[in-house]
């Protein structure tokens, strides 16, 4: 009996000790997700404008087939994760699981069309308001994102946020728009090649632009957090429905060009690259949404913004920081410090008590 007893006590004692680990190792995903992803942006970034800048014999590659192709990318990896996360490699297995979890659950897949729509929806509006706005009004007014992904977490995910936190967010959407500042020439240039902009419909599509982004991160935060599927299951679907919207894109945007050229047109290694990275940034920035948020989701892609601009002048030459790139950098810095601030919890007791 003292034997069992024992026994029982030790295996109650592996299991506590079992769970003592947790919250580090969710602690630990969050912040190492989240340093991958600044990596991540600012490699794809960086690689992005190589390749638009190399110029080869034929066309470029149409962007739209690009995204198409990560898309499936995406997929495949995610196919090959579920594959390989019991240990057994098992077609069978891997069948029944899609089978089961996607293709017999039609309703719970098809809420995963709502973020695909609308990241699609959203890019066209962005189109829409660059065609009819100056490049300084559209990345100003394009950073109200940060502000409506916070209100968005607050109401869907009653996520609170002390006024330090709402005070970094102004920061960032401040710092971003300043970093991402074109230099008067360049705005000038711009803004005298659109001959005719209405500016109403500019800031109605770059303002819905900036409500479906915030809107379908959180929602898509909310799916990830609220059910038992596995974030790869789940960018299955939504990789599904990533294609599905991106092949419509290819066929309304390009598809005079596909049907002349073809659609791996102007591909050469670079584009793979390129095609590549933006799979693995899909899956980078589920795994953050998953173990952190979107708003800190937003403050890594910022500081990317920094990092690929400030590599990018080094390397690649096609960048002059400006005064206000300095101060926006320290705004987001600043920001980004900020918001990691907690302030005292016990700071309102300090008063002596009255004797």
């Amino acid at each position: 009996m003292v034997e069992a007893s024992t026994t029982g006590n030790s295996a109650n004692q592996a299991e506590q000790d079992s769970l003592l680990p947790m919250p580090a190792v969710k602690f630990n995903l969050k912040y190492f997700s989240l340093g991958v992803l600044i990596v991540q942006t600012t490699s794809l970034v960086l690689t992005l404008r190589y390749s638009r800048m190399v110029q080869g014999e034929g066309p470029r590659y149409l962007s739209t087939t690009a995204i198409v192709m990560a898309e499936l990318f995406k997929m495949l990896m995610c196919l090959l994760l579920v594959l390989g996360g019991e240990g057994m490699w098992n077609l069978s297995n891997l069948a029944t699981i899609i089978r089961e979890q996607i293709i017999q659950k039609p309703a719970d897949t098809l809420k995963l069309a709502v973020p695909s729509g609308l990241y699609t929806i959203q890019n066209n509006l962005l189109f829409l308001a660059l065609s009819n706005l100056d490049a300084a009004t559209y990345q100003v007014t394009y950073q109200l994102k940060i502000l409506t992904t916070a209100m968005f977490s607050v109401v869907m995910l009653s996520k609170k946020l002390n006024s330090y936190k709402w005070t970094s967010l102004v920061l960032l959407m401040a710092g971003v728009a300043l970093v991402q500042m074109p230099a008067e020439s360049q705005a000038q240039e711009k803004s005298e090649s659109v001959p005719s902009k209405n500016q109403f419909i500019g800031l109605v599509a770059v303002l819905s632009a900036c409500f479906s982004s915030g809107f379908a991160g959180v929602y898509f935060e909310k799916i990830l957090k609220g059910t038992k599927q596995s974030i790869w299951l789940r960018n299955i679907q939504l990789a599904f429905f990533g294609v599905l919207f991106g092949l419509g894109g290819v066929i309304m945007n390009d598809g005079e060009k596909v049907r002349s050229a073809g659609f791996f047109q102007g591909y050469n290694n670079l584009t793979w690259i390129v095609v590549l990275f933006q799979a693995c940034g899909g899956l980078i920035i589920a795994a953050v949404i998953k173990y952190a948020d979107n708003i800190l989701k937003g403050f890594a892609t910022s500081l990317s913004i920094i990092l690929s601009t400030v590599v990018s002048y080094y390397l690649l030459n096609d960048f002059v920081p400006s005064r206000l790139f300095f101060i926006g950098a320290t705004l987001v810095i600043g920001a980004t410090f900020l918001y990691g601030y907690e302030p005292p919890k016990n700071s309102q007791l300090s008063l002596p008590k009255p004797v």
